[in-house]
């Protein structure tokens, strides 16, 4: 049984489908540097968590609730979460009645498809489901440029990128090795490429790298 020193954030997983060197860069050396693109989310998340809770009748919205799930292995923070009134919902310990939870991820830029704030986005779901005895169908990543937001259907394709992320995070962890850089467009607008240094590989030495890599995870 995992204790809550074991637990990973849930916003490592969203980096890790980013890119699993920069996760490791974060995980491992504790690397982190803005650029405009973190300092614009950064902004945008403060203005979200200094937001109040509602209630309105059979609408309630909770904000910077800390989740976290055992199971899988993750915790972290929900930027927003919509309680609805409903009769397939669920028994919730501070209300009467029956109820459906959505989280919402908030994210600065336009409305576009992002794997990544997705699979984060179902992940606090996951948590929810083993914190509540529930189930969740559905969460919406909002974007805060356009003010719109996309829906998102939990089913066992995200259910499944999350295990598998949290596992290989897990590993990267017990392994202590930051995975290779791999280059990409990504790179151009990624905040630790000055210290990622993605230039420096070719074809041979990444070929190197991950066998080295593969031997210390003990795949052959």
């Amino acid at each position: 049984m995992r204790s809550e020193e074991d637990l990973i954030p849930i916003s490592l997983l969203s980096q890790y489908y980013y890119c699993k060197r920069r996760a490791g860069l974060m995980l491992l050396e504790r690397q982190w540097q803005d650029n405009i693109h973190t300092a614009e989310g950064t902004v945008l998340h403060e203005r979200v968590h200094s937001g109040k809770s509602e209630s309105r009748g059979s609408f309630h919205i909770l904000r910077t609730l800390t989740v976290r799930s055992f199971e899988v292995g993750l915790v972290g923070v929900i930027d927003c979460l919509e309680i609805v009134q409903s009769e397939n919902g669920y028994a919730l310990p501070w209300l009467e009645g029956r109820w459906a939870m959505h989280p919402v991820e908030y994210k600065h830029g336009v409305r576009r498809n992002e794997l990544e704030y997705e699979v984060q986005m179902a992940a606090q779901a996951m948590c929810l489901e083993e914190m509540y005895n529930c189930k969740i169908d559905k969460g919406y990543v909002y974007y805060g440029d356009d003010r719109r937001r996309i829906e998102v259907t939990i089913d066992d394709y995200y259910r499944d990128l999350v295990v598998e992320g949290a596992k290989s995070l897990n590993e990267i962890l017990e392994n202590q090795v930051t995975p290779i850089a791999r280059r990409s467009a990504k790179c151009r607008e990624c905040s630790l490429n000055d210290v990622c240094f993605p230039k420096i590989l070719n074809k041979k030495t990444s070929l190197y790298i991950d066998k080295i890599w593969n031997q210390a995870c003990g795949v052959e």
